[in-house]
């Protein structure tokens, strides 16, 4: 294997146009009204032959910005942080900057090297999509003093900008749907609330609109993610205590959705037939299961795309006070939470 030429530096360019690394760096920069016609034509010309590439990273460095934008995401699995992404990256490309992406896959180590290494790429500022994140980490973003925005979950006593869902609005939302369509006992169902703010709110919301309901039979329960047993369980008893009532299952996230799907599908329960569901977030497959599964759309992309301009705010020098950005969700209706008999 023939060993690779060595890469071009700024002095080899130089050399090649015979003039100074001075007049070469003005070219790059685009100082070129500083430069004869001749001039530029032999740098031109040898950065061509050359096959010169300058490193954006040490330019960056010399100008005092990187343009680089670090995103956290604590599951890169879920559809809902996909989608984010997808809206943040298309606004990077837009405002001429990079995205770095890290995945911390809900584990302490990870998010641990992840903050260390956006630091040291020197990130003029990182968005945090922080659900699942564990406290840990989220104490050390606070402490990094970057330029930072969240999307989803706020942060106990962190003034820092949010971008998300309307929660409060379309938990409601939802459930006036069913109340709309005769069901008469409801359950939420979400992982365990613990300090995220969305399954707090969501479930909020949930009971204050049945406050006005009295006759409608409501509770609401907390699973981990990944015990089918126990999830398999709950939606029996639930069931067997509700007979003879129309009944719905209101679920707090897409990945809890499709849990609690495939739990009904072990269990005998038929949505749309003997049960209702309802699950927030979109998900490709709800269209397809079955009779279709009733969702609440967020507007994802948007919010990633809204996330980024906000953060490049930050970066560009707005100080005013932290705030928060919601967006409307929409209720997608199939079938699943049709009238029941």
């Amino acid at each position: 294997m023939k060993n690779r030429p060595p890469r071009a530096t700024i002095s080899d360019v130089a050399r090649s146009a015979r003039t100074g690394k001075t007049s070469v760096s003005r070219y790059l920069n685009g100082e070129q009204h500083l430069l004869s016609a001749d001039l530029k034509a032999r740098i031109e010309q040898a950065i061509a032959e050359l096959d010169y590439r300058p490193s954006q990273m040490a330019r960056g460095l010399k100008r005092g910005r990187t343009r680089l934008i670090g995103l956290i995401i604590a599951d890169i699995t879920n559809p809902y942080s996909v989608d984010v992404m997808c809206g943040i990256e298309a606004a990077c490309r837009e405002r001429g900057f990079t995205l770095l992406m890290c995945n911390t896959n809900n584990e302490v180590d990870l998010e641990q090297h992840y903050l260390q290494l956006l630091s040291s790429y020197q990130v003029e500022g990182v968005v945090v999509n922080a659900v699942g994140m564990r406290e840990e980490a989220l104490s050390r973003l606070q402490q990094s003093l970057l330029p930072m925005v969240l999307i989803d979950r706020k942060i106990p006593d962190f003034a820092c900008d949010v971008v998300g869902l309307n929660n409060a609005e379309a938990a409601e939302i939802a459930t006036q749907h069913l109340l709309d369509n005769g069901y008469e006992a409801l359950l939420f169902l979400s992982e365990p609330l613990g300090s995220v703010n969305t399954r707090r709110e969501r479930l909020q919301a949930f009971r204050q609109r049945l406050a006005a309901w009295p006759q409608i039979a409501h509770e609401n329960a907390e699973v981990p993610q990944h015990q089918p047993a126990a999830l398999d369980a709950l939606l029996l008893d639930y069931a067997q205590r509700q007979r003879g009532k129309r009944a719905a299952v209101m679920v707090a996230n897409g990945a809890m959705t499709l849990q609690v799907a495939r739990a009904m599908q072990r269990v005998g329960l038929r949505w749309g037939e003997n049960i209702g569901l309802l699950g927030f977030d979109e998900l490709e497959w709800a269209a397809l299961a079955g009779v279709g599964i009733t969702t609440l759309r967020q507007p994802t992309w948007q919010i990633g795309y809204a996330a980024l301009e906000r953060l490049i705010a930050r970066i560009e020098g707005n100080a005013g006070p932290a705030g928060e950005q919601v967006f409307s969700g929409e209720l997608v209706v199939r079938g699943s939470s049709q009238p029941l008999p």
